[in-house]
């Protein structure tokens, strides 16, 4: 059905007047009657007794009057869905994150995503980089932010944007005499326990945190393995050993526990989006533009 009809009728309706109609409808009278006309032929009955004046609905149309409007109001609505879909102002977005990024660029980006694009759906789901390239092909995820040391061998139809290089620091409780210096040198760290994470045989992240101190001539002894990063720094708050942590998570930290530089040290961690090369999606590349600003201004 075109619609055209239904607004002139409604119009009709409101003002009681087809002349007052066509004026608000910036036409002339007789493309009011005419259109009323062409409905009314359509529906088979008069939509107005025009023996009165101003003209009454009919039982037709008062039957009619109410589920134009509703037909009117949707059709509306769907024509403006559809603009913000277009725009990108509306859907559900899916982000995969290592939980690193919460200390860093992910909070900031998703509350930027979800002031410009206030009807998105935005879900968050912790996993490891290892993992998030399984979880952009199931469609569990339509991006992820990811973090290696060393270079990350992405499979051809995965694409990697790099966002930041982050140091690496050693993380001791606050009440550490060593936690007065400035910087730590290898000697100071020998025999300490360590404490390592996450504790996942697929992430090679505790692999090479243990590299970059054997190669700064540190010899760790692991003796805490952690779930993840927060169980990690809990560990070292209670004082029962460091652990080498990006300096993203060292920035605006808990208090109980002081983040250093060790000489030596050269190894960095990257951080990075990750989504598939064969699917367009335009919240995608909204959400990548923000966290590459950011990024940017750190």
């Amino acid at each position: 059905m075109n619609l055209k009809p239904l607004r002139f009728f409604c119009e009709v309706v409101e003002t009681e007047s087809a002349n007052l109609a066509a004026t608000r409808l910036h036409v002339v009278p007789a493309a009011v009657s005419m259109q009323i006309a062409q409905l009314e032929g359509l529906l088979g009955g008069k939509l107005f007794d025009r023996s009165t004046r101003p003209m009454k609905l009919t039982p037709l149309g008062t039957f009619f009057y109410p589920k134009a409007k509703v037909l009117l109001s949707d059709s509306q609505r769907l024509l403006e869905e559809a603009k913000d879909l277009t725009l990108g102002r509306i859907g559900w977005l899916s982000i995969g994150f290592t939980r690193s990024t919460i200390f860093s660029v992910l909070p900031n980006a998703v509350f930027s995503m979800s002031v410009s694009a206030p009807k998105v759906r935005i879900d968050l789901t912790e996993i490891l980089t290892e993992h998030q390239g399984e979880a952009l092909r199931s469609g569990l995820i339509h991006v992820g932010l990811a973090r290696t040391i060393g270079p990350f061998d992405a499979e051809d139809d995965l694409e990697c944007t790099p966002l930041f290089t982050d140091p690496l620091l050693v993380a001791l409780p606050s009440v550490s005499p060593l936690a007065r210096r400035k910087r730590l040198n290898p000697g100071d760290l020998a025999g300490l326990p360590f404490i390592s994470y996450p504790k996942d045989p697929n992430s090679s992240f505790s692999r090479h945190t243990l590299q970059a101190l054997e190669e700064a001539g540190i010899k760790p002894r692991v003796a805490y393995e952690a779930k993840e990063i927060h169980t990690a720094l809990c560990l070292v708050a209670a004082g029962l050993g460091f652990a080498l942590v990006g300096k993203s998570v060292a920035d605006n930290n808990r208090s109980d526990v002081r983040f250093l530089p060790v000489k030596g040290v050269k190894t960095t961690a990257n951080v990075f989006a990750i989504r598939r090369k064969d699917t367009q999606h335009q919240l995608v590349d909204a959400f990548l533009d923000i966290v590459l600003m950011q990024s940017l201004a750190r």
